[in-house]
């Protein structure tokens, strides 16, 4: 079996210090390099300058010392494969038939047609890299290499999806790709060793580009369960291994940064670290914590979908400074191409450049008039605007206060229904105290964008049909079983099980 040596991880660093006397050289037109780390299921209240508990993160601090800390950052949904469509296409993952977290196999993934934040960036000759979980598809046509990058790494879909999982043993073998190919199934051993083989990656990627613009893009598969942590960190935080496991990532965010300034590039680097959903609650001691938010993964309340963000750009986004205007994930792909000077999609995307409020511009505010939350298969759970969160009737899932679950087991989520719900998030983040009837004009006022945004996209609550929506990338019947009859020879387990 191939082993990825540990000793892989410090032949990076040593490379990067070789590299201090060829620093990049100095270029007033050079477009900035962008490198984006992006946790899965890690909570609001999961770094330190967040207010999280029993362990540290010096290298995320750090970032919020020398950048902009935001206080009202949304992922797109509060759930894996959806965020991660908002990410990198700049829309609301429903537009483009995507829902939910996409399993084994899956029939259909992004839409080939679809730019990515990658192929925007290819516009410009930048080099490209994605190492760590994917997410959107796991037939080659749904692959990274398909959709802008150069390089991949890593896991198509959760960490989860495999045999061992918990409570669902009908997963085939989780697979580990590089390129379009698949090399193996993963194992534990490489599960505690990713986040070291993806910062290996990351820094080598960095040390190699250094000359010209590229753009690094590093989806953690961890905080997700199941939590796996290499020897070197394992039982070094008080809050046992979700602890330890954060600290790794920490220490990976520190070696990306170090590999930045090693090579002379911070002040052409945007980093940017935040998650793609809220934790998972009902794990227990293997979740993170929403911190002062209502609930987490899963839910259209605020521990859902707000996530910790951090950004740093030595001389244009101003240090030590925090913003607390909202913005949503689907931003940062017209925002990276004004930056750059690229060409934005030739169909429509619901993302807006919000470059004024996250450079700190005197005065700036967002263009947005309100976000869209949606959930499930297209259900339209709440609009927010400014401070205002206007919250539809839908069900929702919740422990109602009880603990989750113990050494990585989860415990069974109540379902209940919440009503027409105003909320000031101003001065109720918790989103405790309905303010609905003291408010009559601004329950109008995002009302109005709510049937805006069932106009365009839908509301299966409603009933409202989409007229904005664009079809998913699909496999054709011959597409699917090659696939399967590549990778699983006996059947996909999950196919049989429906």
């Amino acid at each position: 079996m191939i082993r990825f040596p540990y000793f892989l991880a410090l032949a990076a660093v040593f490379t990067s210090a070789i590299l201090m006397a060829s620093k990049a050289p100095a270029a007033e037109d050079r477009p900035p390099n962008v490198v984006i780390i992006f946790t899965d299921d890690q909570g609001y209240g999961d770094v330190g300058v967040y207010g999280a508990e029993g362990y540290e993160t010096p290298n995320l601090d750090r970032m919020a010392k020398e950048g902009r800390m935001f206080t009202q950052w949304y992922a797109a949904q509060a759930v894996c494969s959806a965020s991660r469509t908002g990410l990198l296409t700049g829309c609301y993952p429903n537009r483009l038939g995507i829902h939910g977290a996409l399993g084994p196999g899956s029939r259909h993934g992004l839409n080939p047609e679809e730019m990515t934040m990658a192929e925007m960036f290819k516009q410009k000759d930048y080099a490209t890299a994605i190492f760590g979980k994917w997410h959107l598809g796991d037939h080659e046509k749904f692959l990274p290499l398909n959709h802008g990058f150069d390089e991949y790494f890593g896991i198509p879909y959760s960490n989860d999806m495999w045999p061992e999982h918990p409570t669902a043993k009908h997963f085939p073998p989780l697979p580990l790709i590089e390129g379009n190919d698949w090399l193996r199934h993963a194992d534990p051993h490489d599960q505690k060793m990713m986040t070291t083989w993806l910062t290996t990656r990351a820094v080598d990627f960095i040390n190699r580009n250094r000359t010209r613009p590229f753009f690094l893009y590093v989806p953690h598969p961890q905080p997700h369960v199941p939590l796996y942590v290499s020897d070197r960190f394992a039982g070094t935080t008080e809050n046992g291994i979700y602890g330890d496991v954060i600290a790794e990532i920490d220490w990976s965010v520190g070696e990306i940064l170090n590999a930045i300034t090693t090579n002379g590039l911070d002040e052409d680097t945007l980093v940017i670290f935040t998650s793609d959903n809220g934790p998972w609650l009902s794990y227990g001691t293997h979740a993170g914590s929403s911190g002062p938010l209502r609930e987490g993964k899963g839910t259209a309340w605020e521990g859902g979908f707000r996530e910790p963000c951090l950004m740093r750009w030595p001389g244009k986004i101003p240090a030590g400074t925090v913003c607390d205007t909202p913005v949503m994930n689907i931003d940062l792909l017209p925002t990276m191409a004004n930056l750059i000077g690229a060409e934005l999609p030739d169909r429509p995307i619901d993302g807006l450049d919000v470059w004024p409020v996250l450079a700190g511009e005197e005065g700036a505010e967002n263009p947005h008039d309100a976000y869209w939350i949606y959930y499930k298969q297209n259900e339209l759970h709440a609009v927010i605007k400014d401070d205002w969160k206007l919250v539809f009737p839908h069900t929702y899932r919740t422990l109602e206060g009880r603990d989750g679950g113990t050494d990585g087991l989860p415990v069974r989520y109540t379902n209940l229904k919440s009503g027409l719900e105003l909320y000031d998030l101003s001065k109720d983040v918790g989103e405790s105290k309905a303010v609905f009837e003291q408010n009559p004009e601004i329950v109008k006022e995002l009302q109005g964008y709510a049937e805006a945004a069932r106009k365009e996209l839908g509301d299966k609550l409603t009933g409202a049909t989409a007229s904005g929506a664009r079809e998913p990338g699909r496999l054709t019947d011959d597409e699917a079983n090659a696939l399967e009859k590549k990778h699983w020879p006996n059947g996909n387990p999950r196919k049989k099980k429906k």
